[in-house]
């Protein structure tokens, strides 16, 4: 065996002790959890429960508990909840703290949320790229939605039953540099690295996204090598639900998930797209 392999039995300790951390953090969200506390409880250093958590699950374990949170709260909102009986049902400490958490991840403040984007105006324009018709959504905080189609129409109406509750504006004022520069990142010309990001999504669908943009351009990974990844094995089938999920195509790479086999299974905006996509980047699967 290579010395540079890492010995199996180390790797599943790994994934072992992210387990054990995950599930104590899931009976306890609503309750402070320092790093020193969970290190005493695994009986491991605060650093190496750090480095092997993060490394584990793609989440340090403080922003795992927020994101837990999170969901907490948003599951209080949509069952008609106060705002300041959700925060501090989700285990938030105050309404500060939720403001500062929860909005990038409710795409919208905690208040919008519980009334469905009501009051959130959302821009969107649509241009004709290679791929086919491009709609680029955005919000004050950023992009919220990419969709690839033949009908803008259709798209609108996708965009719309998305958030059914906003105010939906046609626009071509000075947010089109958003826009140009997703085309430019479709055309192949610009990465998107810097490109202000509003998604609503569970911690679950961050690690799996998080993980597609690790995918270098040009390579492919299965579905089941980034749940492997996750340090969840038998996650294929929820990793690919996350993939299906992704309302910001080609900036979240979902097109570089592929079937086990190597065919390059689905994708919501069509198999074609997927596979001029990777051919654009330099792989070259068989469809």
């Amino acid at each position: 065996m290579s010395t540079m392999m890492k010995p199996r039995p180390a790797i599943e300790s790994h994934v072992a002790l992210a387990e054990r951390v995950r599930r104590y953090i899931d009976a306890r969200a609503d309750e402070p959890l320092p790093l020193e506390r969970l290190a005493r409880e695994t009986g491991v250093s605060p650093a190496h429960l750090q480095r092997t958590f993060t490394r584990v699950v793609g989440l340090s374990p403080k922003q795992y508990q927020e994101q837990q949170r999170v969901g907490a709260l948003k599951s209080a909102l949509r069952e008609g909840r106060t705002v300041s009986s959700a925060t501090y049902e989700a285990g938030f400490a105050s309404g500060r703290r939720v403001y500062e958490t929860a909005g990038s991840a409710l795409g919208m403040t905690p208040g919008a949320y519980r009334r469905r984007g009501t009051g959130v105006a959302i821009h969107y324009t649509a241009v004709p790229t290679s791929l086919g018709l491009l709609l680029v959504a955005v919000t004050e905080r950023g992009v919220c939605s990419v969709s690839l189609g033949d009908d803008e129409g259709a798209l609108v109406e996708a965009l719309r039953a998305e958030f059914p509750a906003a105010e939906l504006i046609r626009s071509s004022d000075a947010r089109d540099r958003l826009v140009d520069a997703v085309v430019a990142h479709i055309e192949g010309r610009a990465g998107v690295e810097d490109l202000p990001l509003d998604v609503r999504a569970t911690a679950f669908q961050w690690q799996v996204w998080r993980a597609l943009q690790r995918i270098p351009e040009g390579a492919t990974r299965s579905y089941q090598a980034v749940a492997e990844e996750l340090g969840r094995p038998t996650a294929a089938r929820a990793v690919a639900r996350a993939c299906a999920s992704n309302r910001i195509a080609v900036l979240i790479p979902c097109h570089r998930v592929v079937r086990g086999d190597g065919a390059l299974g689905g994708y919501r905006w069509g198999i074609a797209r997927k596979a001029a996509l990777l051919a654009r980047e330099g792989a070259r699967p068989a469809v």
